[in-house]
């Protein structure tokens, strides 16, 4: 045993991904001096071992009942109670009318993610969730992050295992990965204090897997947080991979800095962005999925992003409001023909997957 563990200290890095051992945070932060194209075959060798030359993809809608919030981030250009003066929240038949329209269209998910209002009760929430299910029993509703779970335990008194029952009991099928932000505490302290802490984040998606659910995980990068941040954040969910299994996919988004209170910010180059997906493919041994979320990566970058780790690229999405808020291109989602063409002109084998990435349809070349 000691001869072995003297092996694997003198293995280089390179060699420990390439023997696929599980790297520490001094690894994981060293594996960003590698250079680009070494990371690239490193991150590319492990996604074909499990994906081949396969690039997922849903049809889905985004649907963003609410901007008002009670919370204040200063990342955030969606929220009516900063520079947005322009306040609003759907009611349900609205809601609904989106929901019809998107079926209309093939959507087989709808992904619905609100700020954090003050104004509207558990119901206002629930209702939505029920009657779209009633309506819809086999659209996947993927809704509901961790940071809207903790603001209705804060707001209503109630614990976070009720409000995931509601959830459930409502028609609510999986959770995205939102408000994860980075989960530093003083790094998350500056950006966004009096939301969930990184502590809860995490509570709440293992409640959540242990009630037999899966869900995402995201990290917003590229603001004020460093390499180190980054690597624990990913080591975090690692660990909690580990002992629920529970999160299909990893979403490391780019932040977007139009419209907010983010000064003087680094903003990451291509392939520091480039650097990081891959690296987290490489450290997130125990999550299937690495998606480079075209919205805030932008398409071109997430294409190239299928070459260095990802294996997807989120859906159609036919319109976003909250990256598109600062900055993002994504306000009017894209159209299917488009997305699979583009998928295809990249080398890759388009795959419409569901919520819960079991395979749809493969778009041979």
């Amino acid at each position: 045993m000691a001869k072995n563990i003297v092996w694997v200290e003198k293995m280089t890095l390179v060699e420990k991904v390439q023997k696929r051992i599980r790297l520490t945070q001094e690894e994981g932060e060293a594996l960003y001096e590698l250079d680009l194209f070494t990371l690239g075959e490193l991150a590319d060798e492990i996604r074909q071992e499990k994906f081949g030359k396969k690039s997922y993809f849903n049809i889905n809608r985004h649907i963003n009942p609410t901007n008002v919030c009670a919370d204040v981030c200063k990342f955030c250009a969606y929220s009516a109670t900063r520079k947005n003066p322009n306040q609003y929240t759907m009611s349900h038949k609205q809601i609904l009318e989106i929901v019809d329209n998107s079926v209309s269209l093939d959507a087989k998910e709808v992904h619905i993610v609100s700020a954090h209002n003050p104004n509207d009760g558990v119901e206002w929430y629930m209702g939505a969730f029920r009657k779209i299910k009633a309506k819809y029993p086999n659209l996947h509703i993927k809704a509901m992050t961790a940071a809207e779970v903790d603001f209705l335990t804060r707001e209503y008194g109630i614990s976070y295992d009720e409000v995931l029952d509601l959830m459930i009991e409502n028609g609510v099928d999986s959770m995205p990965g939102g408000g994860a932000e980075i989960f530093d505490e003083k790094v998350r302290e500056y950006l966004c204090k009096g939301k969930v802490t990184s502590a809860q984040w995490l509570d709440i998606h293992e409640k959540w897997h242990n009630k037999g659910r899966q869900s995402n995980a995201t990290m917003l990068f590229g603001h004020v947080e460093n390499r180190s941040h980054r690597i624990d954040h990913m080591i975090r969910l690692r660990d909690v991979q580990d002992r629920t299994n529970g999160f299909n996919a990893f979403i490391p988004l780019v932040y977007q800095r139009e419209n907010n209170y983010m000064k003087n910010c680094d903003f990451p180059s291509g392939q520091e962005i480039l650097k990081t997906y891959a690296i987290a493919r490489i450290m997130l041994d125990n999550i299937p999925h690495i998606k480079a979320y075209w919205v805030t990566a932008s398409v071109n970058l997430a294409l190239i992003a299928q070459e260095f780790g990802c294996d997807d690229l989120d859906g159609t999405i036919e319109k976003e409001s909250i990256q598109a808020a600062a900055g993002a291109k994504s306000s009017k989602g894209m159209q299917l023909d488009e997305f699979i063409e583009l998928i295809k002109s990249a080398g890759f084998t388009p795959v419409e997957r569901d919520s819960l990435y079991n395979e749809l349809v493969v778009h041979k070349k």
